[in-house]
């Protein structure tokens, strides 16, 4: 029997296929330019000024989403796996976040036929389910954003 800490616990996994090339699905996760169209839930923008990603093994990453109320969601975190075009793993968190206390986001993309692409997120480190109005609908609706996006 495996033994589960807290940690392992907290965590959630969203599986996407996209009718879309691995490498098309890969710049969208590392372009600045693609990232500031989905890398946020419906009715919050994520602004290409505040979006800055450097998707290398050390590198880091940061966006601010803003709210329609004016509120602001900066988001930063350091790439720690980085095999291009398959696989991303970084950590989530606010700017300023211990990295070794971050959530972290594993994004592992498939090849499938007729140039489709798999995408598995995992998010460990932060409880999410469907319909908790929070963290995992935030992500779905960002997907759902991608999705629409590659029409």
């Amino acid at each position: 029997m495996t033994e589960q800490t807290a940690t392992q616990d907290k965590q959630f996994t969203i599986t996407r296929t996209f009718d879309a090339p691995r490498e098309i699905i890969w710049r969208a996760w590392t372009d600045p330019d693609e990232a500031a169209r989905w890398w946020h839930p419906r009715e919050v923008a994520s602004p290409r000024e505040f979006v800055r990603i450097n998707a290398s093994v050390g590198g880091t990453y940061e966006y601010k989403m803003i709210a329609p109320d004016g509120s602001e969601y900066p988001t930063a975190g350091q790439y720690l796996e980085v095999v291009e075009p398959e696989r991303l793993v970084f950590t989530w968190a606010s700017p300023g976040d211990r990295i070794e206390d971050s959530p972290v986001i594993t994004v592992q993309l498939a090849e499938l036929d007729g140039g489709r692409t798999e995408m598995t997120f995992n998010l460990r480190g932060f409880a999410g389910f469907a319909g908790d109005n929070n963290v995992y609908d935030g992500w779905s609706e960002a997907l759902d954003i991608l999705t629409e996006s590659l029409g």
